[in-house]
């Protein structure tokens, strides 16, 4: 039996154009010429429109696996990895383009060669060229987070003290570890998975990631920003900016939400109720 190198894993929930995107762009600039033995799965979270005919309609060599409910973005991801073989796999989010800078060889041959790293991620651009914050990220301290989020990070972005958020101080056009990447575009060691375990599904949206490659890092994997692969991140396509204005504003709400939920997760114990009370206060200002 043929071993697979790696899967690309897709959630998609009502983005049948941009789901469309992701895969012709895939074929084209990457299946076209990989090397290795590639599998693509996308997982449709109880889509409401013609994702689903879309998609087996123009892209039958699509693994399609569809949930009958919309469980968030942990939830859906995890009902692909359940059915991952590969050596390595991928999550993508369905608003992410490849280009001809897109070849996620280099990332699974810097694995290979680097035991040590449980996560790479390619520089992740917006749709401007400019880099998705996202995907170079920081460990979410409370000094963390209220230096981001009271623009301490963009008087100082060179200080390791006032820039920890998005690790702003590091030089973005060099091979380095990091904290955090984003989940629109994160490729994990499968085999690492029976240490870490799957995404946490009580964040039904956003912080998973994070998270995750908290678990990765404390069980002594480094996580990797490969800046020479990049792909193109069409942001809040699949969520927050999503079409329908009730849905995106219910994603930016829960994107407050688990700012709270991480909180309560890793620090509720190490600090004073007060700094709960503060962070319950900005989300109620942030989303009322």
């Amino acid at each position: 039996m043929t071993t697979l190198d790696l899967t690309l894993l897709f959630l998609n929930y009502n983005t049948p154009e941009w789901i469309s995107l992701a895969l012709t762009s895939l074929q084209q600039q990457y299946l076209n010429i990989t090397q290795l033995k590639i599998e693509v799965i996308v997982v449709d979270n109880a889509s409401t429109d013609d994702s689903v005919a879309t998609i087996k309609k123009k892209f039958p060599w699509v693994k399609l696996i569809i949930s009958p409910k919309n469980g968030g973005f942990a939830a859906g991801n995890n009902l692909g990895l359940s059915a991952v073989k590969s050596r390595y796999v991928m999550l993508v989010n369905s608003d992410v383009e490849f280009t001809a800078h897109s070849n996620l060889d280099e990332l699974v041959l810097y694995l290979d060669a680097h035991l040590e790293a449980g996560v790479i991620t390619p520089k992740v651009l917006l749709a401007n060229g400019q880099l998705d914050p996202a995907s170079h990220r920081g460990e979410p301290t409370p000094w963390a987070s209220f230096t981001y989020f009271t623009g301490g990070e963009n008087l100082l972005p060179q200080s390791k003290l006032f820039g920890q958020y998005h690790q702003s101080y590091k030089d973005k056009n060099i091979i380095h570890t990091i904290d955090a990447c984003s989940g629109a575009a994160m490729m994990v060691r499968t085999a690492a998975l029976k240490h870490i375990g799957k995404l946490d599904e009580r964040f039904f949206m956003y912080a998973e990631d994070l998270d995750w490659c908290r678990r990765f890092r404390q069980k002594n994997y480094t996580i990797i920003f490969y800046p020479q692969v990049t792909v193109r991140h069409h942001k809040y396509k699949s969520g927050r900016g999503h079409n329908q204005q009730l849905l995106s504003q219910r994603t930016s709400q829960q994107f407050y939400q688990t700012m709270l939920q991480y909180f309560d997760k890793y620090y509720r114990s190490k600090y004073p109720i007060i700094i709960r009370w503060g962070i319950q206060f900005f989300i109620w200002y942030k989303t009322r």
